[in-house]
């Protein structure tokens, strides 16, 4: 893990992450129920996924491929950035255990934040890919980022 300073300044509509893949296995889904308390079906019972739901296995929590994909961009610890949310959370298609995902993260839009002139807002698309290159979930996560010289 690197830290760097990187301010709102130094970021550019356009710029792209790409991260290496990550295997989604079953000690993931357990321990991620375990932690929300999401025991549903589609999460923990094999047989019933597939032959009740037809769903093909067990798929993982949209919860917890959001928090591993988040995780999974997070390589570089920027002092100067904080993550202000996330908005347009879409689950496009299942993950099931075994899954490989990617991520994808390109700063979509640049601006001030609106109340406090010492900051500025990068939005990041968030693209989730699995193995056979469909996208599984898309999301726009929100960062306030100091500005230059203005702490």
């Amino acid at each position: 893990m690197q830290i760097v300073d990187k301010f709102a300044e130094d970021y550019a509509v356009g710029q792209v992450r790409q991260t290496l893949g990550r295997t989604i296995t079953e000690a993931d889904v357990v321990l991620h129920a375990g932690q929300s308390g999401d025991f549903f079906p589609h999460h923990m019972d094999e047989r019933w996924c597939v032959e009740e739901a037809g769903l093909g296995g067990r798929i993982a929590h949209g919860t917890l491929i959001i928090a591993v994909a988040v995780g999974m961009t997070a390589g570089d610890v920027n002092p100067q950035a904080m993550s202000y949310g996330y908005d347009r959370i879409r689950f496009i298609k299942p993950v099931l255990i075994g899954d490989t995902i990617t991520v994808t993260a390109e700063i979509t839009a640049i601006s001030d934040h609106p109340r406090r002139p010492e900051l500025g807002r990068v939005d990041e698309l968030v693209t989730v890919t699995n193995q056979r290159g469909d996208t599984v979930l898309s999301l726009v996560h929100l960062y306030v980022v100091t500005k230059r010289g203005e702490s």
